[in-house]
């Protein structure tokens, strides 16, 4: 009956309707209808929590899913342009903890564009805290939560598996060649990360970030198998190319020819698709472990 009386009242009065229309799109759901997301990671979230058509935009390293591949791009999101993302008429940016420039956010908030940045953590379990965060940001915690729920399921069923595989090989991370040397991951990166996760042993340690190392030091490593994104092993001239580099064909990766490349967002975006970037990974490294088929 209310229902029916408030139609009534809008459809008598133009300027009421209007009046209504406001409020609803301020307060109904937080962030509004027109989202920046400036990180692949948060992009995945809002199209898994089912609010990706709420995204007016996003940067380079949003390609999933590829709904993502008809949205404007702003920059890659540790460069993003202030009037990039002005141009959009944003009523939210969602940003990742490393995003910037700091002086283009700040011209963000200026112009009255809330930002809101994400937690950081690059393993795992912060993920869940990257998904309460989308939720609460844009009004979706019911829908948050449920996705909380599946991905711990899954990442609980894909950690099993990983627990009884026996074998702990050497991994290598590459991010590329710079300066013809190539560019490893140690200690405190995604990389790093990703690899204990799946079972491996990251042979590059003693150092933190990336580090490119001489030939010599890579040999010395001696790694089991050698992981790269998909995109930067394209860029090194492809898997067969790279095998018969000098200072990968020494190693026991080059000599078995172990080199595993995976999709760049995939592997290291830590979003929620993340127990599947573990499974892909962990089954590539332990190729021969039997436990790999419950994945």
């Amino acid at each position: 009956m209310f229902n029916v009386v408030l139609q009534r009242l809008i459809l008598a009065s133009g300027l009421l309707a209007a009046s209504l229309s406001g409020l609803a799109f301020a307060g109904s759901e937080n962030g509004g209808d027109r989202i920046v997301v400036a990180g692949g990671d948060l992009t995945e979230i809002m199209f898994a929590i089912g609010h990706g058509d709420r995204v007016a935009g996003v940067d380079t390293t949003s390609t999933f899913p590829e709904a993502t591949a008809e949205l404007p791009q702003v920059g890659y999101m540790r460069r993003i342009s202030a009037e990039g993302v002005l141009s959009l008429a944003p009523s939210l940016v969602l940003a990742a903890h490393d995003a910037g420039p700091e002086n283009a956010l700040d011209q963000l908030r200026s112009a009255g564009v809330p930002v809101a940045i994400a937690p950081a953590g690059e393993d795992p379990d912060a993920v869940i805290r990257k998904i309460e965060f989308v939720g609460e940001a844009v009004g979706a915690k019911a829908e948050a939560d449920a996705l909380v729920q599946s991905y711990s399921a899954e990442l609980e069923r894909v950690r099993a598996v990983v627990a009884d595989l026996t074998a702990t090989p050497k991994v290598l991370f590459i991010l590329a060649w710079r300066d013809g040397a190539p560019l490893a991951a140690g200690s405190e990166t995604s990389a790093d990360a990703i690899i204990r996760a799946a079972a491996g042993q990251n042979v590059a340690e003693g150092f933190t970030g990336y580090k490119p190392l001489s030939q010599e030091a890579l040999i010395a490593l001696a790694p089991d198998v050698i992981v790269m994104m998909s995109q930067h092993a394209e860029r090194a001239g492809g898997l067969d190319e790279i095998l018969q580099r000098p200072e990968i064909a020494r190693t026991p990766a080059g000599r078995n020819a172990r080199l595993v490349d995976i999709d760049g967002v995939l592997l290291l975006g830590f979003g929620q698709r993340t127990p599947t970037a573990i499974a892909e990974l962990a089954a590539r490294l332990h190729e021969d472990d039997p436990a790999v088929g419950r994945f």
